[in-house]
């Protein structure tokens, strides 16, 4: 199995397979609920893009991995191999930016990207996160990806918890919107919004 595994030695699984497949049905209907263009930080092989350009929907996912924008480009949607952190098209024209399965986490250091987020947002944008439950504590942790392979090279990786992220949003400049729990295929599923003003 797949996991994120902190320099303490705990294991977070990854939904792997997940990632490799379409967007799910808690997935779509959260897609459904934000405005166009988006921008899916951290696209992996780029599913939510995928559904979102199949709608007719304007849409970019980035994810600086090699690996994970060639699956995006064997799906045949838009995706950049960059940072969130470097130069993006349309920045400060964005409707809605997408932190999702746990992306949040992207560089160590949640409430710099959620500043990130927001220099990427048009007023009235919102920012979406997938955060974890509340009774899991927001934290900067020090990661590696362990899989049958092997395992990959340390890096420095959050969690945000569905308590913590109001005031991480808060302070990153954003109003704090609502937290909604879906039930999904690998069980409940935690998202927050929050707004440029």
């Amino acid at each position: 199995m797949t996991a994120l595994v902190t320099d303490r030695g705990e294991r977070i699984a990854l939904a792997v397979d997940r990632w490799r497949t379409d967007a799910d049905q808690t997935e779509q209907a959260l897609l459904a609920s934000v405005p166009d263009p988006v921008l899916d930080v951290g696209c992996g092989p780029g599913r939510i893009v995928a559904a979102l350009a199949t709608a007719g929907r304007l849409a970019l996912g980035v994810d600086p991995s090699p690996a994970a924008i060639g699956e995006a480009a064997r799906r045949r949607v838009p995706a950049l191999r960059r940072s969130v952190f470097d130069p993006l098209p349309g920045e400060r024209r964005w409707s809605t930016v997408l932190l999702l399965d746990g992306n949040v986490g992207i560089g160590g250091d949640p409430q710099a990207l959620l500043v990130r987020a927001a220099g990427l947002l048009r007023p009235g944008g919102v920012v979406v996160v997938e955060v974890e439950p509340p009774g899991v504590p927001t934290q900067a942790l020090t990661v590696r990806v362990e899989a049958a392979g092997g395992a990959g090279p340390w890096f420095p990786w959050a969690r945000v918890s569905a308590a913590g992220v109001h005031d991480l949003a808060a302070r990153a400049g954003l109003v704090p919107g609502a937290i909604e729990v879906a039930d999904g295929a690998g069980g409940e599923r935690w998202f927050a919004r929050a707004v440029k003003p």
